[in-house]
């Protein structure tokens, strides 16, 4: 086989061998192919006959020399030529050299645009048919000759013509593969010009920068990507001066981190532009340092935990016992104050072990502004004098699927470490608010405090780190249990400075919770009834069965969204409900361990539960099902 770059050798050496002179500009108006012959018919300097040569150029230079005959408005010849150009017509002329020389010039448009021309160097032809003419009597055996030649030279034409239509054939199949491999990339791959304008891109900007146009060309950066490309133009422009770039910058309407790569072109027109994006990557590479500083944790409190909670328990037992005994009011503030400091550190010892074990959240659906009034009824009194807090919640009605506790107690910390930021200023304001943005639930901590260090910002969720010091001094635990929330729920925590001060993004899956059409199995009748109105309480439309059979009877009606079935039913276990492919949910009065409860696939109530049990189960079983609503790619931590 002959590889790309043989064959464009042989295709070059063979337009060489061809006497008629030959030049190819493409759609840009630059020279795409040229032979030899080319030069030498209008003796042009090698700059312009290297490939990407603009054809304005060589017009310019042939004009100036007076290829043209002399011309009143140079510059005025120049245009209105590259004006034809741009509107390319099939033609034949012939045209008088200043040397003398006639020459045949006939031009064909290409499909993929640009086009051929061939030139002919037709002044012996020429002065033939002069001599025939006038001398027709005297040349008749000279006409045979000349006509004989002009065959010779037509044939030659024509083995022009198809060495032409060859090299058209080849530069449409190598520009089609290059494009279709460079449009198969997954990533943006442009040039853009010293104007900050796209002269090639494909077409995959939209895939990097969701939201973006996808037909970008003769656009400007800030046009096409706005603030994006405001924040990324430093880099840009230190391309331009030659500096090749490679940095990382953050999508803000979707989260996504994005690579670019910026590499100046050869001839200083531009930069080359390579976009990717690396969410999945820099997830993966945080989530893995993260999880090495956790094991870490793990491995310094596992071997004191246990010894450290016996201790506490003593210290507690002992102090409760002085605690009722009567003492003076001195010790029994003491007595007071130790055990205040003995549960404290009984509920740092429980932190520390649900960021270790990494307790799994548990959904339910939840009324988003009520849970955020109430958090912010709860976190005023704590706030102090001179510290306010705004509540600015902008989500669309309608239950989410949350985990309350976890949500609740995040925001909490979130809140209380932007007070503590505030407390050397005296105060402040501090802004909770939540937004819906691209499919993710957007919960903000803002505050009007210093902001984050850089410090802060590289290390404020790893464990144990903190900034504060003095009377304000914490477990450093706060950030870290947050990022753990945010993590196990399928979110990510993101630390930053506004303009105001420190800004805290917890960013989680947006599930929402609509009434659902729940299958309600249950051969007991007064129980049936109890589930029933915990179910329509909800909200839910109920479809109630009593034994297995009919169950499995009424499992294709239209519309059936969930299973909520006892597990020992009179004919059969409510476990074979699965097979209806629904989200299920089973209820049983056996104790959890019993070994009819083992291996079940499905979320399991022992019976007697309440109203919220059943709504958290009913909420893992949907959150486990696919999607309710479309999902975007995560953001960055």
């Amino acid at each position: 086989m002959v590889s790309h770059d043989s064959r464009a050798e042989l295709t070059q050496s063979g337009l060489n061998l061809i006497q008629q002179a030959i030049s190819i500009f493409d759609a840009d108006l630059r020279l795409a192919v040229s032979n030899r012959a080319y030069q030498q018919m209008f003796d042009l300097p090698d700059a312009l006959t290297a490939p990407g040569t603009s054809f304005e150029a060589t017009i310019a230079y042939l004009v100036e020399r007076g290829e043209y005959g002399p011309q009143p408005d140079a510059q005025a010849a120049v245009r209105l030529r590259v004006e034809q150009a741009r509107t390319f017509q099939p033609h034949y002329i012939e045209r008088a050299r200043p040397n003398g020389r006639i020459i045949a010039v006939e031009g064909a448009p290409l499909s993929q645009g640009g086009w051929v021309a061939v030139y002919t160097d037709i002044t012996e032809i020429k002065s033939q048919e002069a001599l025939l003419r006038a001398r027709s009597e005297e040349l008749s055996t000279q006409v045979l000759d000349h006509a004989e030649h002009l065959s010779a030279t037509n044939r030659q034409l024509a083995a022009t013509i198809s060495a032409l239509e060859e090299a058209k054939r080849v530069l449409t199949e190598t520009e089609s593969h290059t494009r279709q491999v460079v449009e198969m990339v997954p990533a943006h791959i442009a040039h853009i010009d010293r104007a900050h304008r796209y002269t090639f891109s494909n077409n995959q900007l939209g895939a990097v920068f969701p939201g973006a146009p996808a037909r970008i060309v003769g656009r400007t950066g800030s046009e096409v990507l706005g603030e994006t490309f405001e924040r990324i133009r430093p880099h840009v422009d230190a391309a331009l001066a030659g500096q090749p770039q490679v940095f990382e910058t953050t999508h803000d309407p979707t989260g996504r981190r994005i690579r670019i790569a910026l590499t100046p072109d050869r001839d200083g027109r531009g930069a080359y532009v390579l976009s990717t994006d690396v969410t999945a990557e820099v997830q993966a590479r945080e989530a893995l340092a993260h999880a090495g500083r956790r094991s870490l944790a793990a491995q310094m409190t596992s071997g004191l935990a246990h010894d450290f909670g016996n201790l506490l328990t003593i210290i507690l037992g002992l102090q409760g016992r002085l605690a009722k005994a009567p003492l003076p009011r001195d010790a029994a503030e003491d007595v007071a104050a130790t055990l205040a400091a003995a549960h404290r550190g009984a509920a740092l010892l429980q932190r520390i072990a649900g960021m270790v074990t990494g307790a799994a959240p548990s959904p339910r659906p939840v009324d988003l502004p009520a849970l955020m009034a109430e958090l912010a009824r709860l976190a005023r009194p704590s706030l102090g004098e001179g510290v306010t807090l705004d509540l600015d919640v902008a989500v669309a009605g309608g239950e989410l699927l949350l985990d309350p506790d976890a949500v609740q107690d995040s925001l909490l910390n979130l809140i209380l470490n932007a007070r503590d930021a505030m407390a050397p200023a005296g105060g402040g304001r501090i802004t909770l608010a939540a937004r819906e943005v691209a499919g993710w639930l957007d919960l903000t901590v803002a505050d009007t405090g210093p902001g984050f260090s850089p410090e802060a910002l590289a290390r404020g969720a790893e464990p144990f780190f903190t900034t504060k010091g003095g009377g304000r001094a914490g477990s450093g635990l706060g950030l870290s249990m947050v990022y753990d929330h945010a993590k196990r729920a399928g979110g990510t925590l993101h630390l930053a400075n506004s303009a105001t001060g420190g800004l805290v993004r917890l960013r989680l899956p947006l599930r929402r919770i609509a009434p659902q059409l729940v299958l309600l199995v249950e051969d007991d009748p007064d129980l049936r009834t109890g589930f029933r109105e915990m179910l329509t309480g909800m909200g839910h439309a109920v479809l109630e069965a009593g034994s297995l059979a009919e169950a499995q009877a009424l499992g294709d009606i239209a519309g059936l969204t969930a299973v909520l079935s006892d597990l020992q039913l009179g004919d059969g276990s409510g476990a074979a409900l699965a097979g209806l492919g629904l989200p299920l949910v089973l209820m049983t009065a056996l104790p959890a361990g019993h070994p009819a409860r083992e291996g079940l696939a499905a979320p399991t109530l022992t019976k007697p539960f309440s109203s919220a049990d059943l709504g958290a189960a009913l909420g893992a079983a949907l959150a486990a099902a696919p999607p309710l609503s479309p999902q975007a790619d995560g953001p960055t931590a």
